[in-house]
């Protein structure tokens, strides 16, 4: 399964950082395990401490027992000090209690002896020195093994920190130099494919603006951004086919009406014309005049149908004096009878100025006769308007009646031939046509819409 091409972006940095993360919970669990060294050492020393302070206030509690045995007067002074040594044992014997974890009869004799020594129970000298006894050489015991604990704890610290230093020294180098060398390879890997991708969808685009409309080959499934390009590219070139052969179909088309009615006036038309001087010719001569003048004529009429077969196949007009005045010249020769709408005809000057070739000049000419045919065939107007003008850099093309109006997306979806005509036209010239409701009070008006470029526009 092929990865997007924003996760085949991101995974080479992500990877990275995943690494990275990992080498810092590394480093933090060496942190922690030091962290909970020092507060075992801190814990130990502690305890060392309060020991020590319970053996001094044993000391002086034996060094005071003693005293007030050889004093026959009562000393208070004594036993206000006694007191005060007893509850710094206390404080010191619960501390040691609290921090270090002893065997039961280990603490049971602590808890006993210091319980003893407690002033409120009165002065025994035997009980005070046997508890005193009793509780010196545990906490002589204690201290030794606190004190072993102590020196040990401080060698592997010192070679733990030694230990930490150099592994993770080790690591870090290890895990920043795979990092490194992974997103590389990743970054290389890809960027590689994917440049190779845009290569290939580069060089289509190369080849179609070309003209060497051969569409690239389309992935069977879109996996990324690059593979629905590919699909639009192969779509687009395959349209741009199409669009190309309507326009050759086309071209192809109003090639052959100009070679026909250039046949018909090279050849046809002037025999006809060698014809008619012959008939004017006979026509002193002959006994019967009339019948010469009918034939002469009907002659003159199959000429004058001729030539308007010849305007229909490839008007001269629009050659010789352009767009504009071959649609004033057609409207008023087959547009202006009493029994035809009313029109108005509007043609803006700047568009003389728009230089258009042959075929464009050709097509709008074509489109703007297959629109005015639609409103007198089918619209059943009472007036229409035609207007050719230039405004924002496009040449606009309109025609728009007062007629019953029509529905152009069911009449395209039905495939109305005289619509799709003119839509295929419009496309060969790279014009965007409309059908909307018309500015008077019913009917419809056609919008073309032909962009001009800029250096053409006249200012």
């Amino acid at each position: 399964m092929r990865l997007a091409l924003k996760h085949q972006i991101i995974l080479a940095p992500a990877t990275v950082l995943l690494l990275m993360t990992l080498l810092l919970g590394f480093l933090q669990f060496n942190y922690w395990n030091l962290s909970v060294k020092r507060q075992e050492a801190r814990r130990l020393a502690t305890v060392f401490i309060a020991l020590a302070e319970a053996d001094l206030a044993t000391q002086r509690m034996a060094s005071l027992s003693n005293r007030l045995r050889d004093t026959s007067s009562f000393d208070m002074h004594s036993l206000e000090e006694m007191e005060g040594l007893y509850y710094h044992l206390s404080n010191a014997a619960d501390r040691v209690l609290e921090q270090q974890p002893l065997k039961p009869a280990s603490a049971a004799l602590i808890r006993q002896a210091v319980a003893n020594l407690n002033p409120e129970l009165g002065f025994d000298f035997d009980r005070i020195m046997g508890s005193i006894s009793h509780l010196r050489p545990e906490i002589a015991r204690l201290s030794d093994a606190i004190q072993l604990n102590r020196e040990k704890l401080r060698d592997l610290h010192s070679q733990d920190i030694d230990e930490m230093v150099a592994r993770t020294a080790f690591i870090s180098i290890l895990v920043l130099g795979t990092a490194i060398l992974l997103g590389i390879f990743l970054s290389l890997t890809f960027a590689r494919r994917i440049l190779h991708r845009i290569q290939l969808l580069s060089e289509s685009a190369k080849r179609i603006a070309r003209g060497e409309l051969t569409p690239p080959v389309a992935p069977e499934h879109s996996y990324d951004e690059l593979d629905e390009l590919a699909v639009s590219i192969n779509r687009m070139t395959e349209r741009l086919i199409r669009v190309v052969g309507t326009e050759k179909l086309f071209e192809g088309a109003e090639e052959e009406r100009r070679r026909i009615a250039m046949d018909i006036h090279d050849q046809t038309l002037s025999d006809l014309s060698s014809v008619l001087r012959g008939i004017q010719t006979m026509k002193g001569q002959t006994k019967n005049p009339g019948q010469v003048a009918v034939l002469e004529e009907d002659l003159q009429r199959a000429i004058a149908n001729l030539r308007e077969v010849m305007d229909n196949l490839h008007p001269q007009t629009l050659d010789i004096l352009g767009l504009g005045a071959a649609l004033q010249s057609h409207l008023e020769r087959h547009f202006a009878g009493p029994d035809l709408p009313e029109y108005h005809l509007y043609i803006s000057p700047r568009v003389d100025t728009v230089e258009l070739s042959r075929n464009a000049r050709l097509g709008l000419y074509r489109i703007a006769l297959e629109a005015i045919h639609n409103v007198i065939r089918h619209a059943g107007a009472s007036r229409y308007e035609v207007g050719l003008d230039l405004r924002e850099g496009a040449l606009v093309l309109s025609v728009e009646d007062n007629g019953c109006g029509f529905d152009p997306q069911a009449n395209l979806a039905a495939g109305h031939r005289g619509l799709n005509n003119i839509r295929e036209r419009a496309k060969t010239v790279g014009a965007s046509v409309a059908w909307q409701p018309s500015r008077f009070s019913s009917g419809t008006r056609f919008e073309l819409t032909l962009p001009v470029p800029a250096d053409r526009d006249a200012r």
